[in-house]
């Protein structure tokens, strides 16, 4: 390792004080903003399940697509840099989460689901190796205690 440290800062701010406060459970919004120096805001809340707004984003729903997104990145530049061509990528990612008794729980898995579509003349085997090599290189699967599946499908064009 090169020792290299990189920080990342955020702002997450509470938008949902409907005037009361947490004065009661039902008394506030889940909704908050997510903010970073130089970048849109991300609208957020909780999941629909804990009173949250489905129309914006969860932090469940952005730790699975932080997990595809790391995973996306690394591929394509192991992709790149090893002369396979990719020209689609879309991951219809997914993670189980269980609630325990407390009302706390974990997220015990993630699957990603890359859709690979390679240029003509790419080496399709190289393009599915590649895959496992990103798994181990991405910063956020290696941050994590809960296994994180890859099941890649590659396709060729025309």
């Amino acid at each position: 390792m090169s020792g290299r440290e990189h920080r990342y800062d955020t702002t997450v701010t509470w938008t949902g004080n409907q005037g009361s406060g947490t004065a009661g459970y039902k008394a506030y919004s889940r909704d908050l903003e997510i903010m970073a120096p130089g970048k849109p805001p991300i609208p957020g809340s909780s999941d629909p399940a804990f009173r949250g707004d489905p129309a914006r984003y969860n932090p469940e729903d952005m730790l699975v697509a932080s997990l595809s997104a790391c995973h996306m990145l690394w591929y394509l530049h192991l992709c790149a840099v090893n002369g396979v061509t990719v020209t689609a990528y879309s991951d219809p990612a997914s993670g189980t989460m269980a609630e325990d008794a407390s009302g706390g729980g974990r997220f015990t898995e993630v699957v990603l689901r890359p859709q690979v579509t390679l240029a003509a003349g790419s080496d399709s085997a190289k393009a599915v190796a590649l895959h496992h090599e990103a798994h181990e290189k991405c910063f956020i699967a290696n941050s994590v205690t809960f296994p994180v599946r890859v099941e890649a499908q590659i396709t060729g064009e025309g």
